[in-house]
């Protein structure tokens, strides 16, 4: 059973932004899309560019420095240059709390 940790507040996570976050020396990006939040580790497997500066539309994330595109729930590559996934984590959110289960 995945234990949850909480990371962030629902209201401090910025709507159609990403949002980085330092955990257990993993920095994860974070985005919102109404009460949903997803969690993904926050470097481009292309170019390791930060993936939290790059621009969201609520389904994907396209990195800033190659435009490599990634869906948020799953990590899957949408569009290249990059050709392996991110590592997504599961969220849930209690409230205002903000937890990831990094297990």
């Amino acid at each position: 059973m995945s234990s949850f940790t909480k990371v962030a507040r629902l209201s401090e996570i910025p709507e159609g932004r990403g949002f980085s976050v330092d955990i257990q020396g993993r920095r994860l990006a974070l985005f919102r899309s109404g009460q949903k939040v997803y969690a993904i580790e926050d470097s481009c497997t292309h170019a390791e560019a930060s993936l939290s500066m790059g621009f969201f539309d609520g389904e994907k994330v396209t990195c800033p420095l190659h435009f490599a595109e990634f869906r948020v729930s799953t990590g899957e590559v949408l569009e290249g240059p990059a050709e392996e996934p991110v590592k997504t984590y599961p969220v849930r959110v209690a409230g205002d709390d903000v937890e990831l289960a990094l297990d």
